[in-house]
């Protein structure tokens, strides 16, 4: 469904500089644009109008970091550490993903993607161990009506390496630059602080395209200080830069940062899980740096911004309530709003990617809207606070309508021209592939990892035998 369409009597988060909420309101859009937002409308003759009352109406909201690839290996990870991800996906079996399977995994993610609201996304897409494996992504991101940046990598080779193979630049001459399906495109690799820097070469090419870099930086143990000193010093932080995870890094790096301009895109509940460190957003108000949401992958997580939002509140106000109550102190108004993370994961996106058409709702603007509205929900009323609402209310569930750049692809909570049924059989074959490579045991292995066994100390305050009883079945 496209041409002219109008969301009637909404609650509209326009996101705009005045972070304007205008209950009751409509948003007429005429072709990819949004043509006016106001009350009682008068709309073109064939207008197709879609009722919005007692809803939100929002921009599309945006991820910048997500490994779609791994979206066909959803939940499998869900008791994995940082360690045990490395090992499985760069040490031992991320190298065994056929082109098919990551057609799969991005097929299936991209369309997760939509059915939430997020109409655009970074594919983080580290695992194209070959220009086929990278054609059989983009492939995958063009088959789906949304917005996808491919952020393209390859974590079984030097940085150095593979931006450098005649191979690779054919398929960016082949796949951007305008023509294609694809959003945008940037480089995806991660600085190891070695200071011999063999990524140079790497932030060469990305200079000679014209093309951003997006790094997995402050991720405890791995990504660091020194990596952010050698960006800096050799001219290679630049406002386009994301920056991934920025979890486990010093004032000066964080001022490095906010002096070059650049972003970074938190991934809330991999941080909290995962171990990259504390989530950084009270680190990045503090010195001023832009934030972006991203959900990282489905392979441990919730494909959605909303888990991402409703993480990032708590974990900021954990935070804060905890250092205050280690001065023996009480919190008693909340630093970070409901507001900000629903600005953080829409014009937070857009920011970082540097598209200014989209993340909010104006006249003029790009058509990238969402529609939460649930009647059938007793969670959908009462409507008092919109960005609470957002924030801590709604889920993937109450995403009625999505459009991107006015076409509906998404209507009465279903999506438009999705064929799922060759999603899954896509799916089916690639878990049934790996399954056959790794073997029962192995896969078993990989899916429950060993729990060291740990000791419960004893309760000075246990001053009777019941609770011991109990546990040994007296």
């Amino acid at each position: 469904m496209s041409g002219s369409i109008v969301l009637r009597g909404g609650t509209v988060l326009t996101l705009d500089d005045a972070r304007r909420v205008l209950p009751g309101e409509d948003v007429l859009v005429e072709g990819d644009r949004i043509a006016a937002i106001g009350p009682a409308l008068a709309v073109p003759a064939g207008t197709t109008e879609i009722d919005a009352s007692g809803g939100i109406v929002m921009p599309g909201m945006i991820d910048t970091h997500r490994h779609l690839w791994q979206t066909a290996m959803r939940g499998y990870g869900a008791d994995w550490t940082l360690t045990q991800y490395f090992v499985w996906y760069y040490l031992e079996w991320g190298k065994v993903f056929r082109p098919e399977d990551i057609y799969a995994g991005n097929l299936l993610g991209a369309w997760e993607a939509l059915e939430a609201g997020v109409t655009t996304t970074v594919d983080w897409s580290h695992g194209l161990q070959t220009t086929g494996h990278a054609d059989a992504a983009a492939d995958a991101l063009e088959a789906v009506p949304g917005r996808f940046v491919l952020a393209y990598g390859n974590i079984q080779d030097a940085p150095a390496n593979w931006t450098g193979t005649p191979e690779f630049r054919d398929f960016v001459a082949r796949r951007t630059g305008g023509g294609g399906g694809l959003e945008g495109f940037q480089l995806a690799f991660d600085v190891t602080g070695d200071p011999a820097f063999p990524e140079k070469p790497a932030f060469e090419v990305a200079r000679e395209l014209g093309v951003p870099v997006t790094t997995h930086a402050g991720v405890w143990g791995a990504t660091g200080d020194d990596g952010i000193r050698l960006m800096y010093d050799h001219g290679f932080m630049t406002p386009e830069t994301i920056y991934v995870h920025g979890a486990s890094l010093s004032a000066d790096s964080y001022h490095r940062i906010a002096a070059t301009g650049g972003s970074v895109s938190v991934s809330t509940e991999s941080e909290q899980s995962a171990g990259q460190g504390y989530p950084p957003t009270w680190a990045l108000r503090k010195y001023g740096i832009p934030v972006s949401l991203s959900m990282d992958t489905s392979v441990w997580w919730s494909g959605d911004l909303f888990s991402a939002m409703r993480a990032t509140l708590g974990a900021d106000r954990s935070r804060e309530h905890l250092e205050a109550h280690a001065e023996g102190e009480t919190v008693t108004h909340a630093a970070l709003r409901a507001e900000q993370v629903v600005e953080w994961a829409t014009r937070g996106g857009a920011a970082a990617l540097g598209r200014a058409d989209l993340g909010s709702l104006e006249a003029g603007k790009t058509a990238d809207v969402v529609l939460l509205k649930n009647d059938d929900s007793p969670v959908s009323f009462p409507l008092l606070n919109p960005y609470g609402h957002v924030a801590f209310q709604a889920q993937r569930a109450d995403v009625h309508t999505v459009l991107v750049g006015g076409r509906v692809v998404k209507r009465d909570g279903r999506l438009v021209g999705a064929d799922l049924p060759a999603v899954r059989r896509h799916v089916e074959g690639t878990v049934e592939y790996l399954r056959g490579q790794l073997g029962e045991e192995a896969w078993r292995q990989g899916m429950n990892p060993d729990v060291p066994e740990t000791k419960v100390l004893d309760n000075p305050y246990t001053y009777t035998d019941y609770q011991s009883d109990r546990t040994h079945g007296g």
